[in-house]
């Protein structure tokens, strides 16, 4: 019906300028924080630095089945069977039994309700298979355990990768999954991104260990290098306290030395544990231990029962800086590998934009032209709505701060042409129906009414193709299909609420006129 009560009038009103006001933010800057909005430009259009970052999760399975071999021998032993000749190779624990035992060594693993060990319910028996093979038994992860180990890690590694770099403060970072072992980085604006690299190239394993000149610890030894290369030591594997029970850590200058150090506060736990450390440990040294290299290896001078302390190493600032931040963040459970990393320079971004909006300025200009000579002041009509089209995508846009690209821009493009395409199905099917009904008010009524199916049609049919491609696609994918979306739902709304106002207002002071159309 081409009827628009006052409520509906006020509401196309408000509804236009509410989103206007929003598109207008990108241009302008109002005092208020709710309007004062902006879409974020992507990598593509801003510039900055893009990681593909592989998991190396083998050093990760090595260190669960080295728990695991403990945690076997434990089990068993408490069960009165022994087990012999235990080793770990190639990701695959093996160790022998006598005869009598060996059926309830395997009903032990074949049983889906038990576990290895009551305090560590993910050592379940489906994570593990076991197989007897010339008088040993074979234990290693199955492909179930394997892909749960992956995904943990992989969850786990990406939440200390966001924590990194939200840590540094750069802006509207992207952080996504691809596969179960890899993780993209999206930074925009950053030119730079060897700090970053370095960053997120460090485990950050940090561990507290004695320096010990007994090969015959109890615990066995291992000899690590210094991290500026200079020397080696030999140190016990028996870990004293790890980064697990740090709760803060901070550059400081030490005002004595003159030196930058990293001071570190300990959980309750750790401080009880580092207070018995060094009470029984006075004269020896104690071994801070990053990612298998000695930071440093103080000689314990007292008890320290604080529960805080202090790293040196002749750190720079920015160094100091760097390692409390990794140390506030967390150990990443495995390596990451980076595979792949692009860098756009913002010259470069700058350039996408301006062909962008050339691109869109141009096909806008020609489509304007085209359908004001085509159907003169109904065209215009059509040319005011399509404006108005625009202002609310890039109004719907800034409220949810969302990204563009430059497929992104595409989108916008692609979008104009649509809404063109709707009002050309309505005004050409007016023009069949005048030519049968001589009622201006009944022909453009059934000329809206019966282009209606046609264009719902095409724009859901879009609309699906853009939820798929939301969905299945990634990176610049997304960033087309969501402008294309949200341009469906404006396309449609600019063209039977807006245009369909503006033309209802027309003809209703201009009915007598012959030819309208």
């Amino acid at each position: 019906m081409l009827y628009f009560s006052k409520l509906r009038i006020i509401f196309i009103f408000l509804i236009s300028i509410f989103f206007i006001l929003f598109a207008s933010s990108n241009f302008f800057k109002f005092s208020n924080g709710l309007i004062n909005k902006k879409i974020n430009l992507g990598l593509d259009l801003q510039g900055g630095s893009y990681l593909l970052l592989e998991i190396d999760n083998n050093p990760l399975i090595e260190q669960k089945l080295q728990n695991l071999t403990i945690t076997i021998r434990n089990y068993f032993k408490d069960k009165g069977i022994r087990i012999k000749n235990v080793k770990l190779l190639d990701q695959k624990i093996s160790f022998s039994v006598e005869d009598q035992f060996k059926q309830a060594v395997l009903d032990v693993f074949e049983d889906e309700e038990s576990d290895l060990n009551p305090y560590y319910p993910r050592f379940k028996s489906h994570q593990l298979n076991i197989i007897e093979e010339n008088e040993l038994f074979n234990v290693n992860y199955s492909k179930q355990g394997l892909i749960e180990l992956k995904t943990s890690s992989q969850d786990q590694a990406l939440e200390i990768v966001r924590r990194r770099i939200d840590e540094i403060g750069t802006n509207e970072p992207n952080i996504l999954k691809r596969s179960n072992d890899r993780i993209l980085v999206e930074l925009p604006g950053l030119d730079d991104p060897m700090r970053i690299k370095s960053l997120l190239g460090k485990t950050a394993n940090l561990t507290f260990r004695f320096v010990s000149n007994n090969n015959e610890d109890s615990f066995g030894v291992e000899k690590l290098q210094y991290e500026d290369g200079s020397e080696e030591a030999i140190v016990s594997k028996r870990i004293i306290l790890s980064g697990d029970n740090l709760l803060d850590a901070q550059p400081r200058m030490n005002n004595e030395t003159n030196e930058t150090v990293v001071t570190f506060t300990l959980d309750r736990i750790g401080a009880k544990r580092f207070g018995r450390a060094t009470s029984t440990g006075i004269g020896k040294q104690l071994a801070i231990v990053l990612d298998g290299n000695i930071i440093s290896a103080p000689v314990i001078r007292d008890t320290i029962a604080s529960g805080s302390g202090q790293i040196s190493g002749g750190f720079t600032f920015q160094s100091a800086t760097d390692l409390a931040l990794l140390l506030r963040s967390g150990a990443l459970p495995a390596p990451l590998n980076i595979i792949e990393e692009r860098t756009v320079g913002p010259d470069l971004g700058q350039d996408s934009i301006r062909a962008g909006m050339i691109a869109l300025f141009i096909g806008f200009i020609l489509v304007v032209l085209f359908i004001f000579i085509k159907y003169r002041i109904f065209g215009l009509i059509t040319n005011l709505a399509l404006i108005l089209n625009l202002c609310l995508l890039i109004g719907v846009l800034t409220i949810f701060e969302a990204t563009l690209t430059l497929p992104g821009i595409a989108g916008i493009i692609l979008t104009v042409g649509m809404a063109v395409d709707a009002n050309v199905l309505i005004f050409e099917r007016i023009k069949e129906e005048s030519r049968n009904e001589k009622n201006t008010l009944i022909a453009f009524d059934s000329g809206y009414s019966k282009s209606k199916t046609a264009i719902l049609d095409a724009n859901i049919t879009t609309l699906i193709a853009a939820i798929i491609l939301f969905f299945m696609g990634s990176g610049p994918i997304k960033g087309f299909s969501l402008t294309l979306g949200i341009g469906i739902f404006t396309t449609l709304f600019s063209v039977y609420f807006i245009a369909r106002l503006l033309t209802v207002l027309y003809i209703s002071k201009n009915k007598e006129k012959e030819g309208l159309i």
